[in-house]
């Protein structure tokens, strides 16, 4: 017996071993498993690497020698050839440092992939930048090199030249004062050309080199510091001969115009005519060969300045939105008379070819009409505007106000002037009618915060595009689009701009208004719905919610009363929700009419009341109220907290389904921190306050000599305020949260100022946004100037507080605010289709909430879910911003030695569509 179990026990330890051995084997094979994997993926890696590796190498190698190749010689696994024509773009070159600054894009083909990209260091170029994309089935690498560029020695032996010419705008000494000082910068000799073409003719005193001090104390200035004129002797050959030869006399080959179309295109022919004008020169003996090579090509770059915003690829001219102020001050004068006496006011204000001012003013004042050059009235017309203004009487409106641009026509081609209407209204109405031509107030006055950074931003990168110009480079001009800045081909924004005239010659006016560019096609859809179309006789029955949220600013109203009247013009009802989400829990919830909102887009701060209160601690009574009054969509106007109390709800909805309803949230706070948008209501208002009140300031610094003024600004953690005041006012430095500093910069920022009083220019401006740092306050900062400018300067500083969120809205704000409310409106009806299942409203999906918001070029909803992750919540502010790359701008024109980014340029865009 006991033999038999030593034989069971030696056969279950053989079983045991032979376990052992398997689970060794399963072992050994799981690690050859992952070896094989390791091994995968370190060949993926080697033939991903291997083409960066060989194109570095390739580059070192033409710092000695210049080598010419082609993809296929690389790679070898596409069957293409540089000598095809279609496969070109595989071809490259790559010629020697010395020869070329900057490497020209190499595509090379391998296989299909990941679009990728890296960056490395190479010991003789510097930094290769290195990405791939797909394209037809195969890899397209791309390297670009950025080199460490000093942009301190991008001018060095160069001059640049800026003249101002045709009429004058407001932000052309902005545009002046930026270009003479970034020129300055970059190591260039910069000239003034005084009184346009004709001292570029003239020469003499006409044409003087420009220092740092030179340009201070523009900013604020009006018109041009160094004068314009129209010149009829640059229209001949002889004229701009004798001009050609005043700029190469002074070794000038960068010229920079601000003007219209007109001013521009003279440049352009006179940088055609160049070659030729230098033989003619050469033969009479007015220059010699050598100055002849020397100044062998002219580079031209173009900035528009003109009030009238005639310039088609561009948003806004210089100028335009100071005449824009210029205007609104006076319709805001006239519209307390017009309502004291039941009145109706007729205006005519510039634009003898483009009716930008005249729509842009009726959509910020709520005029009864607007006549415009780009599309005259129906047949009728008169008619139709006595029905108009009778229907605003009789709805209770005690003025009617109409605006008219100066070279309004009707469809004959026959002029529609001011005394045409005012007649029309009197005989017809027996209104008492006053007309009022403005004429050049429009011109003057001082430039708006948006003119002088637009001035600034357009200075700077017009003196990058000349010196980044080769002979081959076309003229462009530098523009506005959204907010960013963009290089368009001169001549084709001109040939767009005079297409815009023929097509209104021969009567093509809907095509006209396209010309004009998106902005002002937009300004005209939403005038129309709001000015021309009767509302639906037949009810949506949708109730629709809108509350302000958060801080009291300037555009508010405006907003309210846009959205009020398109949801009208929709057929919804509207609510007004009163105190925000407070008056949405308490119930105070009334209906709002047409008339109610007359007369809001003038108005400050907010008519429905606004509180700061978040709805998570009475979401409950939130949702009562809301089936109560059975409320269908909410229209959410506010800064940060109508961001957050958005989210709130949407999150919410899990729990309450009465929630489940579409909401837009429209930023509105001075503070410009709401994320998923560049601009908020309100920011524009705000600025201008600041600005205004740092020009007082600085006159008041310029008369005592030797003083320096901080000024603390609104935003919270925010430093758009403070930064693009800095920008407008021409401060000194602006501190503020995004941008750490710390002990060292103060102390740089003191030296600079200390320098700065041994100039010709003894004053000093320091903006600090108000929680910048909680050690640095502006307690702090005055004690310490005042300390380390002992002797040298004294120190005051100014808590400006509320005033920043009062005031009567700028037209950026109304019209912005307008056409937001338009536009959510029109989101939220469409969303309400698509939500609308089995007799009832249902929304929970992510874009049923959205932010409706200003992005680079246009407005977009983006989901509140989908922004959480950009938001910093602790300090109430976007994770990012586009106005921090501005702030080297800033502390470059302040005279501070800092490296400018020149990386990332504004490339050339075209404006005429290929077919």
């Amino acid at each position: 017996m006991e033999a038999v179990w030593d034989n069971c026990v030696c056969v279950c330890q053989v079983c045991v071993c032979i376990w052992d051995v398997f689970v060794c084997v399963c072992q050994i094979s799981v690690c050859l498993l992952e070896l094989f994997v390791c091994l995968l993926q370190l060949s993926f890696l080697l033939f991903h690497w291997i083409p960066h590796i060989g194109l570095a190498v390739l580059i070192w190698q033409s710092t000695h020698r210049k080598i010419h190749f082609d993809a296929n010689h690389v790679y070898g696994s596409k069957d293409l050839s540089c000598r095809d024509e279609s496969n070109s773009e595989l071809c490259a070159e790559i010629e020697t440092h010395q020869t070329r600054q900057h490497f020209s894009s190499l595509q090379l083909s391998n296989f299909d992939g990941k679009t990728t990209s890296s960056k490395f260091l190479d010991g003789t170029l510097g930094y290769l930048s290195c990405s791939t994309t797909i394209h037809n089935g195969c890899r397209l690498v791309t390297m670009q090199r950025s080199a460490p560029v000093d942009p301190t020695k991008m001018g060095v032996g160069r001059a640049i030249a800026v003249l101002t010419s045709g009429g004058d705008a407001q932000g052309m000494n902005a545009a002046v004062r930026a270009t003479v000082r970034v020129g300055i910068y970059t190591g260039a000799k910069v000239y003034f050309v005084h009184e346009g073409y004709q001292g570029l003719v003239d020469g003499g005193d006409n044409i003087r080199q420009a220092t740092w001090e030179s340009v201070s104390m523009m900013l604020q200035l009006g018109g041009t510091v160094i004068g314009s004129a129209r010149c009829q002797d640059f229209r001949t050959k002889e004229g701009r001969a004798k001009a050609a030869c005043n700029l190469v006399k002074l070794g000038i080959t960068n010229l920079c115009v601000i003007g219209g179309d007109g001013s521009l295109t003279g440049a352009n022919e006179f940088r055609n005519e160049w070659s030729e004008l230098l033989q003619i020169l050469l033969k009479a003996g007015k220059i010699t060969a050598e100055e002849a090579k020397r100044s062998s090509h002219l580079n031209i770059v173009g900035m528009v300045g003109s009030i009238d915003n005639d310039f088609c690829g561009t948003d806004m001219t210089i100028g335009t939105d100071s005449a824009l102020h210029r205007i609104m001050e006076v319709v805001d004068a006239i519209t307390t008379t017009a309502q004291s006496h039941q009145r109706a006011f007729i205006l005519e204000v510039m634009g003898r070819h483009c009716g930008y001012l005249a729509l842009v003013t009726a959509l910020s004042c709520g005029a009864d009409w607007v006549f415009i050059p780009e599309m005259p009235p129906d047949e009728g017309w008169e008619d139709h505007l006595c029905r108009r203004l009778t229907y605003q009487r009789s709805i209770g409106h005690r003025l009617n106000v109409i605006i008219v641009a100066e070279g309004a026509l009707d469809r004959h081609g026959k002029p529609i002037t001011c005394d045409i209407i005012k007649n029309l209204v009197t005989k017809k109405l027996g209104f008492d009618t006053r007309a009022t031509v403005l004429g050049h107030v429009q011109r003057g006055g001082t430039p708006s915060a948006f003119d002088r950074i637009l001035g600034s931003r357009m200075g700077v990168e017009a003196v990058m595009a000349l010196l980044e110009a080769t002979p081959d480079t076309p003229a462009c001009v530098v523009s506005l689009s959204g907010n960013m800045a963009v290089r368009l081909p001169l001549m084709e924004c001109v040939q767009v701009t005079k297409e815009v005239t023929k097509a209104m010659a021969e009567g093509r006016f809907e095509e006209a208004v396209k010309l004009r560019g998106k902005s002002f096609e937009n300004n005209w859809n939403t005038y129309k719905l709001l000015a021309h179309v009767s509302a639906p006789d037949v009810k949506s029955n949708i109730n629709i919610a809108i509350l302000n949220v958060g801080a009291p600013c300037a555009g508010m109203n405006a907003a309210v009363r846009s959205t009020v009247r398109m949801g009208i013009l929709q057929g919804h009802n509207m609510l007004a929700v009163h105190d925000g989400f407070e008056g949405l829990a308490h119930g105070t919830i009334e209906p709002i009419e047409w008339g109610y909102v007359g007369g809001w887009t003038g108005k400050g701060g907010s008519n429905l009341g606004t509180k700061r209160s978040l709805p998570a601690s009475m979401i409950e009574d939130i949702s009562l109220n809301i089936a109560k009054f059975n409320i269908h969509a909410l229209v959410i106007i506010g800064g940060f907290e109508a961001f957050v109390g958005g989210l709130e709800l949407v999150t919410a909805r899990e729990k309450y389904e009465e929630l489940c309803i579409p909401l837009i949230v429209i930023p509105a706070t001075v503070s410009n921190n709401v994320p998923g948008s560049d601009f908020s209501i309100g920011a524009d208002t705000a600025l201008n306050t600041i600005t205004t009140t740092c020009d007082r300031i600085k006159q008041s610094a310029a008369g005592t000599k030797r003083r320096v003024f901080l000024i603390e600004t609104m935003g919270g953690f925010c430093g758009y305020l403070a930064t693009m005041a800095g920008l407008a006012a021409g401060a000194d430095a602006a501190y503020i949260y995004e941008d750490p500093f710390g002990i060292h910069d103060l102390e740089t920022n003191v030296e600079h100022l200390l320098e700065k009083m041994k100039t010709t220019v003894k004053r000093g401006l320091i903006l600090r946004n108000e929680k910048c740092n909680a050690n640095y306050t502006t307690d702090f900062l005055f004690n310490l100037y005042s300390e380390e400018g002992k002797g040298v300067f004294d120190c005051r500083k100014n808590v400006l507080g509320h005033m920043q969120q009062g005031g009567t809205p700028t037209p950026f704000d109304r019209n912005f605010g307008t056409k937001m409310g338009a536009k959510a409106v029109l989101w939220l009806t469409d969303k309400l289709k698509e939500c609308y299942r089995h007799g009832r409203i249902f929304a929970n999906t992510p874009d049923s909430a959205c932010v409706l918001g200003m992005r680079k070029r246009a407005m977009i909803f983006q989901p509140l879910s989908d922004l959480k992750e950009d938001t910093d919540f602790e300090h109430r502010i976007p994770k990012t911003q586009w106005w921090l790359k501005l702030r080297p701008i800033l502390k470059i024109l302040a005279k501070y030695k800092i490296t400018l980014d020149t990386s990332e340029t504004a490339t050339m865009e075209h404006v005429i569509k290929k077919r």
